[in-house]
């Protein structure tokens, strides 16, 4: 049986945007479990890719059989709070080529939604908002 490997996934979308983002202008990139003090009036990005539901793509058992894994990817834009969203709109764009309708490494990513404002910023402070994506792969058995 050769299962998916669930890092070589993660690795592949969060490998796409540390490299996207660490060209000009560079913009600080976070991850699960990473601890991270921002600069204060400065832009950063958290990205999360979260694992969910997998669904059979055949029937037969441990061999000779697909299944298919579904995620999302989470991508947090920061900014300055009380000057505008044209600089976090500006980083939401190009995390959106990124990802949008794109295959890469096996990783199927569907279009993507945002960036969506939220309300209240996690940490304050912050003008905050969202970018999602829902990605696919399919594992070999």
């Amino acid at each position: 049986m050769a299962a998916a490997d669930l890092n070589a996934i993660r690795a592949t979308i969060e490998g796409r945007l540390a490299t996207e983002l660490a060209s000009s202008p560079a913009i600080p990139v976070v991850f699960h479990n990473m601890a991270y003090e921002p600069t204060p009036n400065s832009s950063w990005v958290q990205c999360l890719v979260s694992f969910g539901a997998n669904e059979y793509l055949s029937q037969g058992l441990t061999t000779n059989s697909q299944n298919q894994i579904v995620g999302l990817v989470v991508i947090s834009i920061f900014s300055a709070k009380g000057v505008g969203p044209g600089a976090n709109y500006i980083i939401g764009k190009r995390i959106r080529d990124l990802y949008n309708r794109v295959i890469v490494s096996g990783v199927f990513f569907d279009a993507a939604t945002g960036p969506e404002v939220l309300l209240l910023a996690a940490p304050e402070g912050y003008f905050q908002t969202q970018v999602r994506v829902t990605f696919e792969s399919i594992e070999e058995l």
